[in-house]
């Protein structure tokens, strides 16, 4: 597939965005997903919410954020989330988000760019290896109780 277009989520593709972030494993209607939309933007000004369109249809989300750290020169790249519909997986859209977050950190400075892939989404991991990337540490999460 050729002739993906990569540009600035609005609030106005929720509808669209729903189904792709359920097929990440996080399903939302749209009405939540408008909120966590407006609330991310507002809340870290780092955040960039970038979609894939094809023949005017959004196939694929991507969410970045630029993390400031202390034992780094730059803050560091971080995409947060990447997902493209199941039946465009394969056809360039995941591949022209992360060249997208790339020329982004890269026009903001940063020098490193990392990824996480939950355990569940093994066979992401031989994407993100064919464009580059290499595994490096592992990530421990925890649930917090909610107060």
């Amino acid at each position: 597939m050729s002739g993906v277009l990569v540009r600035d989520a609005l609030e106005d593709d929720a509808a669209a965005l729903s189904p792709i972030v359920a097929a990440l494993g996080y399903p939302a209607p749209p009405e939540v997903i408008r909120s966590r939309f407006g609330h991310l933007l507002a809340s870290d000004t780092t955040a960039r919410v970038l979609v894939g369109v094809v023949d005017g249809r959004v196939l694929g989300l991507m969410t970045l954020h630029a993390t400031p750290v202390l034992h780094r020169p730059t803050a560091v790249g971080r995409i947060t989330a990447l997902v493209v519909l199941p039946e465009a997986q394969g056809t360039g859209v995941g591949r022209a988000l992360v060249e997208a977050a790339e020329r982004h950190f890269a026009a903001a400075g940063l020098e490193r760019v990392e990824v996480t892939s939950g355990t569940s989404h093994r066979p992401a991991y031989d994407f993100y290896r064919h464009l580059g990337y290499e595994d490096h540490g592992v990530r421990f999460a925890k649930p917090l109780a909610r107060t």
